[in-house]
């Protein structure tokens, strides 16, 4: 299992950024974009749209059939989360089986509460699920700056072999077989980055976001420990380590969505996967008791049941109690 022919399915700033790693690390592969517009520019200018700057490499082929695109031998899947199922329906009946499906998505499906690789399990039973998860910012990808992430298979031979073909001296995919793990991470940190951009937002200190970002990882840790999660994939970089880029930076658009929502503005919900997260991620933690109370207070905030004043004293009057 070498994966010499790689598709990359999304020509948006993470799929271009993608479509480039693989290529650096001697992949033959195809960048799919649906959006004509997008397309044409791939393929013209040889620059996404949504990565301006980052010019493509001249033997990075761009498709516009999906039936070409599935013909790879693993297939990264670099659309929204919210988007993922209709995206996997339409590819199923063209890829062979066994090929690795790599949901490169970071959310839970509304009104169904499943994760990327339950949907790629419901709807390509024949092929592979597998997650690619991580600190990871499409822009220092695409300049090939040092970057690691987490893929994860439950097939660890092969999730090895998809980690080597996607491996190169700046791009280092350490491989896992816990699936659910990688994905809890990445969806959960969404919906705390939100938290830590209001506390930016407010101007409430570096000690704070110390704080909230503490406390938010052990929301993380309580969350991904019932629904099945390894404790050292939540320690690792597709727990600990996409948290702390995520909360850290304006580069973060989860991050910028919470600025936003502290000083007032009315940010699209179109650029933050953790608005869509919040609230699916708080059903799922009180069905399994779990307390989440930064989550918690994040999800009432976007449903306009507090505004952000009442958020934050809501989590600075809660009992004090042991660590």
């Amino acid at each position: 299992m070498t994966f010499d022919r790689i598709a990359v399915l999304g020509g948006g700033a993470w799929g271009t950024a993608l479509a480039m790693t693989c290529a650096r690390a001697g992949r033959a592969v195809m960048l799919w974009e649906h959006d004509a517009k997008n397309a044409e520019q791939l393929a013209n200018k040889r620059e996404s749209l949504f990565l301006p700057g980052a010019r493509i490499d001249d033997n990075i082929a761009v498709v516009r059939d999906l039936a070409e695109a599935a013909r790879a031998e693993a297939i990264l899947l670099v659309v929204p989360a919210q988007a993922m199922r209709t995206v996997v329906k339409t590819l199923a009946p063209l890829v062979a089986a066994r090929t690795p499906l790599v949901a490169c998505a970071k959310g839970i499906e509304r009104g169904t509460q499943k994760f990327m690789s339950d949907i790629i399990a419901e709807c390509a039973p024949a092929a592979l699920p597998a997650i690619l998860s991580g600190p990871s910012f499409a822009i220092d990808v695409a300049r090939g700056l040092p970057t690691a992430v987490t893929l994860a298979v439950g097939d660890e031979t092969m999730a090895a072999a998809l980690a080597q073909a996607l491996g190169s001296a700046a791009f280092r995919p350490y491989h896992s077989t816990d699936v659910r793990g990688v994905e809890i991470g990445g969806a959960a940190k969404n919906v705390l980055a939100i938290a830590a951009g209001i506390v930016a937002g407010r101007k409430l200190g570096a000690s704070a976001a110390a704080a909230l970002t503490t406390r938010g990882f052990a929301e993380l840790v309580r969350f991904g420990r019932a629904y099945g999660a390894k404790p050292e994939t939540m320690m690792g970089l597709s727990g600990l380590g996409d948290l702390l880029l995520t909360c850290s930076t304006p580069q973060s658009r989860n991050f910028s969505f919470g600025v936003a929502l502290a000083q007032g503005e009315k940010p699209s919900e179109k650029l933050a996967e953790g608005a869509y997260t919040a609230p699916v991620l708080l059903e799922m933690a009180r069905a399994q008791n779990v307390d989440m109370p930064i989550s918690a207070a994040i999800a009432a905030v976007l449903a306009h049941e507090m505004n952000v004043d009442q958020a934050i004293e809501s989590l600075l009057t809660r009992p004090i109690r042991a660590e």
